[in-house]
């Protein structure tokens, strides 16, 4: 078996894999430019931000893996409105935190709800429907948020930006939050709906499956997921603001695509999710290092995703088991 082969083969059979290796190779190349110093912050730096995406990853790639044409678009003015309404009702008080992230949820799940609204009874293709649905979130999100000057209460920061042996408690704790959806996509019958529906929604009908139940919770489930990292951004951040979920667009499909799930839908990869969230974010710290200039690195950081997407869909068509 040659070298090229004997790779295609690794990663046909760990295919987060490449996610990790790309995230150990940019690492390193950070350090060799920095001479070796603050190694150990960059790290630490990394944990933090990849949680934000692995947290909107996690429910993207439920919605990728239900089969091709599903795509959420509206995580990041989801994440706007639920940062704001989570600020709001905390307002500052500690005994508020839980009640506070119970309202990013339910915002989240009411977009939900309201995404798939619009693809199910509308008949609206999903990439369309989430997208004019994120409009109308993000006008809700201005009306609501314009002048909100509320910053999170002391404990709720303390557990957004704190460390335990030098490990941020957020990254420990979205590690967990990664297990549990590990779990729910392998293990429960809803997840494992998930899959076959992607592989085949008609033959997942036939055997029983409520397909329209299944996909309605996923985008529930996504936007509930985007809602919470609403929230829990808007506590790192030390307050919510309009724009940060802006950068979640883009990083919520690549993390998915990058770690390892096929973008044909029907097979998913958890654990991927954080080799390539740590890539993404490794890549635009490497680029600063270097001294690439903002646009450059725009530049640089498309097309290196765009190729790892396409390699990642070259993977797919290998992949993917065919069902008639």
């Amino acid at each position: 078996m040659s070298a090229l082969a004997a790779i295609r083969d690794f990663g046909q059979r760990v295919p987060s894999a490449f996610s990790f290796a790309g995230a150990v190779v940019i690492f390193f190349a950070t350090i060799a430019a920095s001479g070796g110093a603050g190694s150990g912050q960059v790290l630490t730096t990394a944990l933090t931000f990849a949680t934000m995406y692995v947290i909107v990853g996690l429910g993207q790639m439920f919605v990728i893996t239900t089969g091709p044409g599903n795509i959420d678009l509206s995580i990041p003015a989801t994440i706007a409105l639920a940062g704001a309404v989570a600020m709001r009702v905390m307002n500052g008080d500690n005994a508020m935190i839980l009640p506070g992230i119970a309202s990013a949820l339910a915002v989240g799940a009411a977009v939900g709800c309201f995404n798939y609204g619009l693809i199910r009874l509308l008949s609206i293709p999903p990439i369309i429907a989430t997208l004019s649905a994120s409009f109308l979130v993000m006008s809700s999100a201005i009306a609501f948020g314009r002048g909100l000057r509320v910053r999170p209460p002391s404990a709720f920061a303390d557990f957004a930006t704190g460390r335990v042996a030098g490990i941020p408690i957020l990254a420990i704790a979205t590690l967990l939050l990664t297990v549990a959806m590990a779990v729910l996509l392998h293990r429960t019958v809803y997840g494992r709906s998930v899959t076959a529906i992607g592989q085949n929604s008609r033959a997942a009908g036939l055997a029983g499956i409520r397909v329209d139940r299944v996909r309605w919770a996923t985008y529930v489930l996504s936007a509930a997921l985007a809602g919470l990292c609403g929230a829990v951004l808007a506590g790192f951040s030390g307050g919510a603001s309009l724009n940060m979920g802006e950068e979640y667009l883009l990083a919520s499909i690549a993390v998915v695509v990058v770690g390892g799930t096929s973008v044909a839908g029907g097979q998913a990869n958890v654990a991927g999710l954080w080799g390539a969230s740590l890539f993404m974010y490794l890549l635009v710290t490497m680029l600063n290092t270097y001294g690439v200039s903002a646009g450059l690195r725009l530049l640089v950081t498309g097309l290196i995703i765009i190729a790892i997407i396409t390699i990642a869909v070259s993977y797919t068509h290998l992949t993917l088991p065919t069902i008639c």
